[in-house]
């Protein structure tokens, strides 16, 4: 060992080591006692790694982390009852029994949470870095990654985002040579980890992963660069895991014993102990006190949460969604009157009003900042950020590379972390790339965090069919979006709904999925100039009825009012509903509705199975049934993906003539 040794660093990592070996090893005990319920992945041989690291950052300082989080989460402050309190699953765990080994949170003490999935962590840590970049502060963000997460789409994607754009963030590759089962010298084409700094421009080094030093020098100085605005640093440290991938498993048809025990002779708490001791830093005496302290806090620890409550059962759905914030600025109750909020009438673009949300918000709150392709200079695909560039400047409209799981990871993490990041994803397809960051990490976060970490993510596109798109550019996604908890879907059908709910998705906390049909940026009605809101979950009545309920989405709702217009003059009254949120949807209204007119029919321009339409109508059949005095009929697109030739993309869309005998069929029975 070499470097810079002092008496209050050694000791702080030596008890942080120790801390980590006798909680992991009394982990071990409760695994085969039964009183850990899942998966118990411990950290065993890799103590220096994270109690070197942390020794180096403040409480303000993140880290996020993996499967593998137990060490990361001790080193950063969390105490050990908490953690074993989670374990077992118990109300007085880190993360109130809601994660145990895999999902641990305590955004108290800057531990941000660790993840079952490999790779997230290295975007959350680099979205934590863009938020102290936009807020200027002196913090860093760390992420603890394994060698598997190396051969991952998020460790290219996550590191050049970080470097381009200089953030304070620090990847920790521990690697112990084996990805579960998988060795490192195999599933990597360049298995020196380290030297891969240089491909994406950082700062890149390879350490003795045991030698609890070298791996606080090495810390020492990325926390610097980080601090000085020097940017990113990826370190590598060569260890090794001497315990199975997790507890139970089986360990010797990948490896032998005699390389495990081997390793176990490169104890890195032996290693610092024999330095620190030999060259008079701290005596045995010294250390010795610290391991009995050690060991008796972990005794209190442990039967702490042996005796630990259970969570209620009334517990398990809460913190799925933040609690509701006021409007500052409600909707108008008549739309057709709310000239008196602005003093005057006037009509402008879906594309003009919600730029005006937009606008207005970014001038109201310095953490809003917008990620995509092409929105700065540019102003966007379809205009939505024209002219912010020049106003809020590079760091708030930011342009990516297209590497949309990056920059959908990036803003979880920065969200996570104080500012308000809308991802502008142009078309909904492109999106699908970062659908494991949406639904495993976005969505979930505020509620594995029990409300302690709040999620004010907008990610907002275009959808729908037409101007001959095809496959790849006319997807919609909400029915499968609004199958998830956690997740707000948005679908706007007019340029005064998209402003309204627009101004509420920034101000909301929780995630948003802002989906606006691209036949319908250019249409024109009423919108005021002033600020207003439009709340989720309040669906809206078009025009009223006495003989049919329409339920339609977007695009849909503009032909079945041009369809209903057309039955009028034969004497039909139907009534049009548009839900404008998909999750929360109101059912209320519509069951309102159908109790007036006895008849529902639903059109959706989505695929039929498994659509937004059978969630609506199974909840009428279910709580509407005796209103009903027909059977309730969907119309939908067709099962298929889109075509290019404009007579094969028509035949797919659901049109104003399919719709009128949708009508007039349901009517009829």
């Amino acid at each position: 060992m070499s470097g810079s040794l002092n008496r209050e660093l050694v000791l702080s990592i030596y008890r942080s080591m120790v801390t980590i070996r006798l909680c992991e090893e009394q982990l071990a005990k409760s695994h085969q006692r039964g009183l850990v319920l899942g998966a118990c992945h411990t950290y065993v041989g890799q103590e220096a790694i994270a109690s070197a690291v942390c020794a180096h950052l403040t409480k303000r300082d993140v880290v996020f982390s993996t499967h593998r989080g137990h060490g990361h989460a001790l080193a950063k402050g969390m105490p050990p009852k908490e953690l074993i309190a989670e374990l077992f699953g118990r109300e007085s765990g880190c993360s109130r029994g809601r994660g145990g080994s895999m999902h641990l949170f305590s955004p108290e003490i800057g531990m941000m949470g660790t993840s079952g999935i490999v790779g997230p962590c290295i975007l959350q840590a680099t979205g934590a870095g863009y938020s102290f970049h936009l807020m200027k502060t002196d913090q860093v963000g760390v992420a603890f990654f394994g060698d598997g997460a190396v051969n991952n789409g998020a460790f290219h994607e996550g590191l050049n985002l970080a470097s381009i754009w200089k953030l304070p963030v620090l990847f920790i590759c521990e690697n112990n040579q084996f990805a579960t089962e998988v060795p490192f010298e195999y599933s990597a084409g360049n298995p020196n980890v380290g030297i891969r700094g240089a491909a994406y421009g950082m700062e890149g080094v390879t350490v003795d992963g045991n030698d609890a030093i070298a791996v606080s020098d090495a810390a020492a100085a990325a926390v610097r660069r980080a601090k000085a605005g020097l940017g990113p640093t990826l370190i590598e440290c060569r260890t090794y895991r001497t315990r199975a991938h997790a507890e139970g498993m089986g360990d010797f048809t990948y490896r032998t014993r005699e390389d495990v025990e081997q390793w176990k002779q490169k104890c890195p708490i032996a290693a610092l102990r024999k330095t620190a001791t030999g060259l008079g830093i701290v005596s045995a005496a010294e250390l010795d006190a610290v391991d009995q302290e050690i060991t008796a806090l972990i005794a209190e620890a442990q039967e702490f949460a042996e005796r630990s409550s259970w969570p209620t059962a009334a517990s398990a759905t809460t913190h799925v969604y933040a609690p509701p914030t006021s409007t500052t600025a409600p909707e108008p109750l008549d739309r057709l009157k709310a000239e008196s909020v602005t003093g005057a009438r006037r009509e402008t673009t879906w594309m003009k009003a919600a730029w005006e949300a937009l606008s207005f918000e970014m001038e109201h709150n310095d953490r809003i900042f917008v990620l995509g392709e092409g929105i700065g200079k540019r102003g966007g695909n379809f205009k939505t950020t024209e002219g912010l560039y020049e106003k809020f400047g590079p760091v708030r409209l930011c342009d990516t590379p297209i590497a949309e799981r990056g920059f959908v990871g990036l803003a979880g993490g920065s969200a996570m972390t104080g500012t308000r990041p809308v991802v502008d994803f142009m078309f909904a397809d492109f999106v699908l790339d970062s659908v494991g960051e949406i639904i495993n990490q976005i969505a979930k976060i505020q509620y594995m965090s029990s409300g302690r970490i709040q999620m004010p993510v907008l990610l907002r596109g275009c959808i729908g069919i037409g101007h001959c798109a095809a496959t790849h550019h006319s997807g919609s996604y909400y029915s499968m979006y609004g199958h998830f908890p956690g997740l707000r879907v948005v679908v706007p059908s007019d340029a005064y709904d998209a402003k309204g709910l627009l101004h509420h998705a920034l101000r909301c906390n929780d995630p948003v999925l802002f989906l606006e049909h691209r036949e319908l940026l250019n249409t024109k009605c009423h919108v005021p100039e002033g600020d207003y809101e439009i709340e989720f979950g309040r669906a809206r009545i078009l025009r009223n009825g006495t003989d049919l309920t329409v339920v339609a989405i977007a695009q849909m709702v503009h032909r079945s009012l041009e369809a209903a217009e057309v039955l009028a003059k034969e004497g039909i009254s139907v009534e049009i509903i548009d839900p404008r949120t998909i999750s929360p949807l109101d059912t209320e209204t519509i069951l309102e509705s159908v109790a007036r007119t006895g008849r529902l029919l639903i059109v959706d321009e989505t695929f039929a199975p498994f659509g937004v339409g059978a969630e609506i109508a199974a909840t009428i059949a279910d709580e509407g049934f005796d209103e009903l005095d027909a059977p309730i009929r969907r119309l939908n697109g067709a099962f298929s993906p889109t075509p290019y030739s404009p007579p094969l993309e028509t035949a797919v869309v659901p049109g104003v003539d399919s719709i009128l005998a949708a009508m007039r069929q349901l009517i009829a029975e």
